[in-house]
C-alpha cells in the first residue's frame, strides 16, 4: 500500500464533506495531520490549484515536500520567496528565479501534463512582485 492509498480514507469524513464546495470554511487539523487532511481535500475535489499559504519559507517547503508524498512530486510546487530585499544591490539566487519562473509557467499553461494541483508558498513570497 503507498500513501497515495490512503487518500481514499478521507472521501467520505464528515468534517472534510462539510468543507468541499464552499468558497470559505474553516476547518482545524493538528499540524502533524494538515498534509494528509490537506492531500485529501485536493485528491477528492475538482478545484485546482489550490494555493496553501504559510507563515515561513520553512513551512512552506516541509508542506509541499510531505504534500508531494501523498500527490506525487509533478503535482506540487514550491513557491519560494526572494531571497534579497527590493533595495538591495544583490540578485537574487539563480535557483530561486528558476523555481519560481516555473511554478508561473505551470500556472500560465493549465493543460500542461502533468497538472499542477498545489502550490504552497510563505506569505512573503505573495507579497513580493
Amino acid at each position: 500500500m503507498a500513501l497515495t492509498d490512503l487518500l481514499a480514507l478521507v472521501r467520505d469524513e464528515p468534517s472534510l464533506l462539510g468543507v468541499r464546495g464552499r468558497s470559505s470554511a474553516v476547518l482545524a487539523v493538528p499540524a502533524p495531520a494538515q498534509p494528509f487532511v490537506l492531500a485529501g481535500l485536493v485528491a477528492t475535489t475538482q478545484r485546482k490549484p489550490y494555493l496553501l499559504a504559510t507563515p515561513t519559507g520553512a513551512d512552506a517547503e516541509r508542506l509541499s515536500h510531505d504534500l508531494a508524498a501523498f500527490l506525487g512530486p509533478e503535482r506540487v510546487e514550491f513557491f519560494p520567496a526572494w531571497e534579497t530585499l527590493p533595495f538591495e544591490r544583490v540578485s537574487p539566487g539563480v535557483e530561486t528565479m528558476g523555481r519560481r519562473l516555473r511554478v508561473l509557467h505551470r500556472l500560465s499553461h493549465p493543460d500542461s501534463t502533468p497538472p499542477l494541483d498545489v502550490v504552497v508558498a510563505p506569505i512573503r513570497s505573495l507579497l513580493q512582485r
